[in-house]
């Protein structure tokens, strides 16, 4: 019998065997391995086990979604016989009590821990910690400055690709302006999905970018957007990392013509795509990879042999392709993030699912 406790405090890892990854992986459908990444295994452990989810910040909804996401997980029948306890706690933006929070789940005896490192540059000493305890770590989203434990996450590079790539697919290579609206500036995740657009864009001739910080928030993207529109005028494509509903509603303010557009996964955005007949792609860093981190957990706790660096399949749906119901859902929050799963790990979400968890520690 699986108990389900919620706690106010905390964590961590175990001793691995590293080596070389390789095209044969364990379910490289679902933990890809990164470019040149090793791999990790552990001796295996005989369940049930003693999981804990430490979240840092919970105040937005990607990070609710999140919890709910692990609990729903958690929860499917498929793995109440592997958990003997799911802990979830969450400690806000504060990397001494994270730390603290996971060392006390290390010490209480806890098989494997999941988190959102509050402080990516933190950790060395928690990891070896967690190896004398035997407790396996899996951070997954904001990762870790280190190689010595699985880590889950999408590959930020690719994301920012896809989204370029896919505008200029619909202007068949050809642009003249382009607006980038960035996320928060000296962040890695910001950094690298810039990377990635940038690494689309500056192939093209002659092609004039125009750069602004949205912050990952709607109302700061709408905001800024609105001013890089009543100063550069038109675009030919827009490409937003997150807060993409304020970037289209700036540019509907503005009667601006309707452009291609990569835009992140928030159910309200899908809407506006779909309602507007925006062409493009939305693309998501889904919250649901706080299951993909307990499902790693676990694999890892039987013995599987996984990646050091995991980079999921990035959820995305072209414009063309947008449902009612089934990619995007017009009855829930405009929030709601639409990365429910990964169907390459195990079955998505339903959003009924995800919606009968509890959206915090209790």
């Amino acid at each position: 019998m699986k108990k389900i406790l919620l706690a106010s405090t905390v964590l961590l890892a175990s001793f691995a065997v590293t080596a070389p990854a390789s095209a044969e992986t364990h379910r490289a459908e679902c933990f890809a391995p990164a470019f040149e990444t090793s791999t990790i295994s552990y001796d295996a452990k005989e369940g049930p086990y003693k999981i804990a989810f430490v979240n840092g910040f919970a105040g937005n909804d990607w990070r609710i979604q999140a919890i709910q996401s692990a609990k729903a997980w958690a929860n499917r029948a498929d793995n109440k016989d592997k958990i003997e306890e799911f802990t979830v706690v969450s400690v806000g933006n504060d990397s001494a009590a994270q730390i603290a929070a996971i060392d006390n789940f290390i010490a209480a005896g806890y098989d494997a821990i999941t988190f959102i490192a509050v402080n990516p540059t933190a950790f060395e000493p928690v990891i070896r910690r967690a190896q004398r305890a035997g407790t396996i770590l899996v951070p997954f989203d904001n990762v870790l400055d280190t190689d010595k434990i699985v880590q889950v996450n999408e590959s930020q590079l690719a994301l920012g690709t896809l989204k370029a790539q896919s505008v200029m697919d619909e202007l068949g290579g050809k642009a003249s302006k382009i607006l980038m609206v960035n996320g928060l500036p000296g962040n890695s995740t910001d950094r690298d999905r810039r990377l990635g657009m940038m690494s689309v864009f500056e192939k093209v001739d002659g092609l004039e970018i125009v750069e602004v910080v949205g912050n990952w928030d709607t109302g700061t993207s709408q905001k800024v957007v609105a001013d890089a529109l009543a100063t550069h005028g038109t675009f030919d494509a827009v490409v937003s990392q997150h807060g993409s509903a304020g970037t289209i509603n700036a540019m509907q303010a503005a009667g601006h013509p309707i452009v291609p557009m990569g835009v992140d996964g928030e159910n309200g955005v899908r809407m506006l795509m779909s309602e507007l007949s925006i062409p493009g792609i939305s693309a998501s860093q889904a919250p649901a990879m706080s299951a993909i981190a307990l499902e790693a957990a676990v694999e890892l706790l039987q013995g599987q042999e996984l990646p050091q660096t995991i980079f999921l399949p990035i959820p995305q749906v072209k414009s063309a392709d947008l449902k009612s119901g089934e990619n995007y859902f017009p009855d829930l929050p405009k929030s709601f993030n639409t990365g429910t799963g990964y169907a390459e790990c195990f079955a998505p979400f339903t959003p009924d699912e995800l919606l009968a968890q509890t959206p915090d520690n209790n």
